[in-house]
C-alpha cells in the first residue's frame, strides 16, 4: 500500500461520510419541505413521495461526494504530486533522480545550444 492510502481505502473516505451527510442533509431537508410542494424549473414532480424521497438523497449524496472527493484530491502528499511513475533507469537522461546522477551532474544533463 502506498504512502496515501490504497484506492479502495481512498474511496471509502469518500463514499462513507458522504452517505452519513446525505442522510442527515435529507431528513433535515424533508422535515422542513413537504415533497408535493416542490417545483422543478416551475414545474410540479409527477412523482410519488417515495421517489422524491430516494432523488433527494441521491442528489444529497452527491454533493456530499463531490465534497469529500474534494478533500481528498487536496490532501495529496507532495511526494503523491512529485512523483514520477518511472523507475531509475527509465527515467530520460537528464533526470535528476535517474541512478548514478547527481543535481549537478552536467556530462548527463542535455546541452543546450
Amino acid at each position: 500500500m502506498g504512502e496515501g492510502g490504497s484506492i479502495a481505502q481512498r474511496l471509502m473516505w469518500v463514499i462513507w461520510p458522504a452517505f452519513l451527510v446525505a442522510a442527515v442533509a435529507e431528513a433535515i431537508f424533508f422535515t422542513v419541505f413537504d415533497p408535493f410542494e416542490l417545483h422543478f424549473f416551475g414545474a410540479t414532480l409527477d412523482l410519488s413521495r417515495e421517489a422524491i424521497y430516494a432523488m433527494g438523497f441521491f442528489g444529497f449524496w452527491a454533493l456530499g461526494i463531490a465534497s469529500s472527493a474534494l478533500t481528498v484530491f487536496l490532501e495529496r502528499s507532495p511526494w503523491e504530486v512529485n512523483r514520477c511513475p518511472l523507475d531509475g533507469p527509465q527515467r530520460p537522461v537528464g533526470c535528476p533522480k535517474r541512478e548514478g546522477a547527481a543535481c549537478g551532474d552536467a556530462d548527463r544533463l542535455p546541452q543546450r545550444s
